[in-house]
């Protein structure tokens, strides 16, 4: 790992994880009084089968390390070490930034419903965010979570745009991941990390706790019509672009899982559209070439940013400025192409299928 600040305090680990930038996972809090008021009423008996699903805990005993894992950690190619441990150090941050939002809802709800429903999430990413965290103390560059609770900036979001951004963070993890899966499955020689194998079961945790937040919005109707489309559009923009110059980044690590980034990107946005389907009113067109055009665009400027910023200097500062002003012009641009408008469903609930 590369280009992290020095910080006598904090691992390399810990201090990528703390990097707050548009590419990397953030810290949320949030209106939590509003999320204690949330009415499930309308969705109750959605909510109770739900929540028997929840207490059940059928990945109880599922994330639990094996001799055969921990022998198989040491055959990680060299090449893929810095690829692959940001994979592990974004996701585990990620995850336990889902775990610290839950609980302190949790923490602050007198409402027993939504108590419950936020302390069995943070169970679950508690869990996800420590077994990637033991991938990482295998290369000795565990991250420190106790010390980036304190020292990573914590961004505010209004309840609603909380339920559209996690809402779509936890279906993308359920996409990305039963991607990975299935094709690992299918071409075992490509496995080159035993925590692949975990990836099946693991998914389905983030399946369900989307699950949670589509029942939530279905219970608040107008989160979803008027002007909020176009928060709607909004976010599912800014995740897929995320992902899209993200995983472009990883050139070594998606050449030994023998993915095509492109082909692999627009898989998982074709799961999480048909998962969106079940709750927004409109999701993006990915087939119009336009807007794989526009991604394009976003990738070549994020490189020459990227660039630019190890250039340094007055010309690397103007260059940066020049990309930032190509970056929000081309996202206009996506922001603006015609989107797909979703018939709404009776039923909301949706059983992991891919």
């Amino acid at each position: 790992m590369t280009d992290v600040a020095a910080d006598p305090a904090l691992n390399e680990s810990t201090a990528r994880a703390r990097q707050s930038t548009v590419l990397t996972p953030n810290f949320y809090t949030t209106d939590y009084a509003a999320m204690d008021r949330i009415d499930v009423s309308p969705v109750e008996g959605e909510w109770d089968a739900m929540m028997d699903e929840f207490r059940r805990d059928a990945n109880v005993e599922h994330f639990e390390r094996d001799r055969d894992f921990r022998a198989e950690v040491a055959a990680l190619p060299e090449d893929l070490r810095e690829e692959f441990l940001d994979f592990l150090v974004s996701s585990c941050t990620a995850e336990y930034s889902g775990c610290l939002l839950y609980a302190e809802i949790m923490k602050r709800a007198k409402n027993p419903r939504m108590r419950e429903l936020f302390g069995l999430m943070s169970r679950d990413e508690s869990r996800h965010a420590n077994f990637l965290n033991q991938s990482l103390r295998d290369f000795d560059l565990a991250v420190d979570l106790k010390l980036l609770r304190e020292v990573k900036k914590y961004k505010y979001f209004s309840p609603k745009f909380i339920m559209y951004t996690v809402y779509l963070s936890e279906k993308i993890g359920y996409a990305r991941y039963i991607t990975i899966y299935r094709h690992l499955e299918r071409n075992p020689h490509l496995r080159f990390h035993p925590i692949f194998l975990w990836f099946q079961q693991w998914c389905n945790d983030e399946f369900r706790h989307g699950e949670a937040f589509a029942l939530m919005m279905r219970a608040q109707p107008e989160l979803l019509r008027g002007r909020n489309r176009l928060w709607i559009r909004f976010f599912l923009l800014a995740v897929y672009a995320t992902m899209y110059v993200r995983d472009h980044m990883r050139p070594r690590m998606n050449a030994a899982l023998g993915f095509d980034p492109t082909d692999y990107d627009f898989k998982v946005f074709r799961i999480t559209n048909e998962c969106c389907k079940q709750i927004f009113p409109l999701v993006l067109d990915i087939d119009d070439p336009r807007f794989k055009d526009g991604l394009d665009r976003l990738n070549r400027i994020s490189q020459a940013n990227e660039a630019a910023k190890k250039r340094g200097g007055v010309m690397g500062a103007l260059t940066r400025l020049r990309c930032m002003a190509a970056s929000a012009v081309t996202l206009g641009r996506l922001f603006l192409l015609p989107t797909v408008e979703v018939a709404p469903r009776e039923n909301v609930r949706m059983a992991p299928q891919w």
